[in-house]
């Protein structure tokens, strides 16, 4: 059986946003196959062309996702079917959102709507390493106060884990035409990043 100590410690420090991911879909239903995908394409690329014309980059924007099937409605009706594209956008401009959204919803109308937002960090390596150090450090606390209630002295670490986390700020809601402003107020916040250490320390 080992000795020693097992114990858990947590950092988390917190940084500014510097990037936006805005998450959107267009989709469209039709009585064919044929016509739905080609109609989804038709808006998913007038969003695409309204997004370039506001300076958003080729490697900034994306269809992340492609979606067909059938649309299933009340017994006896006509048989439909809806296609949806998902469209990815990554963004330095954090306060650009409202005039986004707004372009996007000018291009596609009611088939457009917005899944999700989020600011994040895009280099995150600073800030994971400020919280190891308060981790290993409250870890090496906790081992050393156990230690001495035990009447033992620490020694050296025989193993650690790590678990990393991130909590950045999301928003989500539903797209109409004209619903937003395009100086609509959205501040970042801070985005934390937490990590959690397990560490054995042995006897000394």
């Amino acid at each position: 059986m080992d000795t020693g100590v097992s114990v858990v410690g947590s950092g988390q420090v917190s940084g500014t946003p510097d990037v936006l991911r805005v998450s959107l879909g267009v989709e469209h239903a039709a009585p064919d196959v044929a016509s739905a995908v080609a109609r989804v394409g038709e808006r998913t690329d007038a969003v695409m062309a309204a997004l370039r014309g506001l300076g958003i980059e080729e490697s900034q924007l994306g269809t992340s996702a492609v979606n067909v099937y059938q649309d299933y409605r009340e017994p006896d009706s006509a048989p439909a079917y809806r296609a949806s594209h998902t469209i990815s956008i990554e963004t330095g401009d954090l306060t650009g959102f409202g005039e986004l959204l707004n372009a996007a919803v000018d291009a596609a109308g009611n088939s457009l709507s917005l899944h999700g937002m989020q600011f994040d960090i895009e280099d995150k390596t600073d800030l994971l390493i400020q919280a190891r150090e308060l981790a290993f450090q409250q870890a090496k606390e906790k081992a050393g106060q156990l230690a001495a209630l035990a009447g033992f002295s620490l020694g050296s670490v025989t193993a650690m884990a790590e678990t990393q986390g991130h909590f950045p700020i999301r928003a989500a809601a539903n797209a109409s035409k004209g619903a937003y402003d395009s100086a609509l107020n959205i501040t970042p916040g801070d985005h934390t990043v937490s990590v959690s250490l397990e560490v054995h320390f042995a006897w000394a």
